[in-house]
């Protein structure tokens, strides 16, 4: 890096506890830790992450809007390019659709040397009409980033340019696994007996997460493993807080009111995959999970469905399991595999930890996310835009 640090800006919808914003604020975390002049915006200042953010000391500012199409909106965007016009940000990198079409051209008005979009999914809760929105807003991006070679495939797919397309898989903080915590006091807290084995599934509580499935499969394992308890751990948002309700009522008219517990928002998730006889993945679409990376730096031996980018991950039968999407019965299967066959499970939780080691550590991710900065960085001169200097009241704009 050169002596003047590099003035980044980083843009994301909310700062809830989903997987993007881990990951946004993982490498904001650690961005500053390597010189970068950090800020950070958001649609809504919401989430946990607010009060890191505050306790960093990194400046965030909040653009509420309502809906993309209304002078509100366009006033806020016009807030935004003059924000980063004044600051003179270097990096503008926005995260999801949101962030996207806020974010993106504000910045390029601005004269922005480098903007960077980020696509960490394949889109399943986008209309036509978004996607369409979005790939427009994407093609002013010098760079699309995101996490997984099959986003890259169905980017393209989509009529993305292949050539502005970067993959940098997920990082993982493996130091936060590196201890093998007594999962005792977990199963004491939870009320879980100590012989009891625990199937765990790590997620949000939302309508892609393939959660039905689970419950579905936990019906058909409660007979043949009756000391068996299913454990989700995981909150919704306040938008899809029915979705949590609905999942709690689908629990009771399954009869496993006393076999599932919901624990709710939790921050000791190694220690509770740590407690976890098998960690269950069972989403309908996914880019590259946070969680199963986590799940295989835990060692936890490992189901997940064969979507997104988990095959990119997960090796059949060398560092887990995987099965079709929306099969619950073939879930019930793999689970009851690895209850059964403890020699199998140990080996791919072990083989997982060390592809994660290998291919997915936070390290690995920070330093190429920093060399596509300072590489597009070093290609663009800013060439700031006459036109527009009135209009964000920057001198030589």
């Amino acid at each position: 890096m050169s002596t003047a640090p590099i003035r980044l800006l980083k843009i994301v919808p909310t700062l809830l506890c989903g997987g993007t914003e881990n990951q946004a604020i993982l490498l904001v975390r650690s961005l500053r830790e390597q010189g970068f002049s950090l800020e950070v915006a958001c649609l809504r200042r919401l989430g946990p992450f607010v009060k890191e953010i505050s306790d960093l000391g990194i400046p965030l500012a909040e653009y509420p809007i309502r809906g993309f199409y209304s002078l509100s909106a366009l006033v806020q965007k016009m807030r935004f390019a003059r924000h980063i016009a004044k600051r003179r940000i270097d990096v503008m990198h926005a995260y999801s659709f949101y962030g996207n079409v806020f974010g993106i051209l504000p910045a390029r008005l601005a004269g922005t040397p480098v903007v960077i979009a980020s696509i960490r999914d394949r889109g399943a809760y986008l209309t036509p009409m978004q996607m369409r929105v979005q790939r427009f807003v994407c093609r002013f991006a010098h760079c699309v980033l995101v996490n997984a070679e099959s986003v890259k495939d169905w980017l393209t797919s989509e009529g993305y340019n292949p050539a502005k397309i970067v993959v940098i898989p997920n990082g993982v903080e493996l130091d936060r696994f590196n201890d093998r915590p007594d999962p005792v006091h977990v199963r004491r807290e939870l009320g879980i007996p100590d012989e009891a084995p625990i199937v765990m599934v790590v997620s949000r509580l939302t309508r892609q997460k393939g959660l039905e499935q689970f419950l579905e499969a936990a019906k058909t394992l409660a007979p043949q493993f009756p000391h068996a308890r299913f454990v989700i751990v995981g909150y919704a948002n306040p938008a899809e807080q029915d979705y949590e309700d609905g999942l709690k009522a689908l629990t009771d008219r399954l009869g496993l009111t006393e076999r599932v517990t919901f624990t709710g928002l939790r921050q000791d998730v190694p220690s509770l995959l740590a407690a976890a006889t098998v960690s269950v993945m069972p989403s309908l679409n996914e880019a590259l999970s946070n969680v199963l990376l986590e799940s295989m730096a835990a060692g936890a031996p490992t189901v997940a469905t064969r979507v997104g980018g988990t095959p990119e991950a997960i090796s059949n039968e060398v560092t887990g399991l995987l099965v079709e999407p929306g099969d619950s019965k073939a879930l019930a299967g793999a689970i009851a595999r690895l209850l059964q066959d403890r020699v199998l499970a140990q080996q791919l939780g072990v083989s997982a930890r060390k592809a994660i080691e290998d291919r997915y550590s936070v390290e690995k991710m920070v330093s190429a996310t920093e060399a596509l900065y300072v590489d597009l960085l070093a290609r663009k001169q800013r060439k700031p835009s006459a036109e527009f200097s009135h209009v964000l009241g920057r001198p030589g704009l």
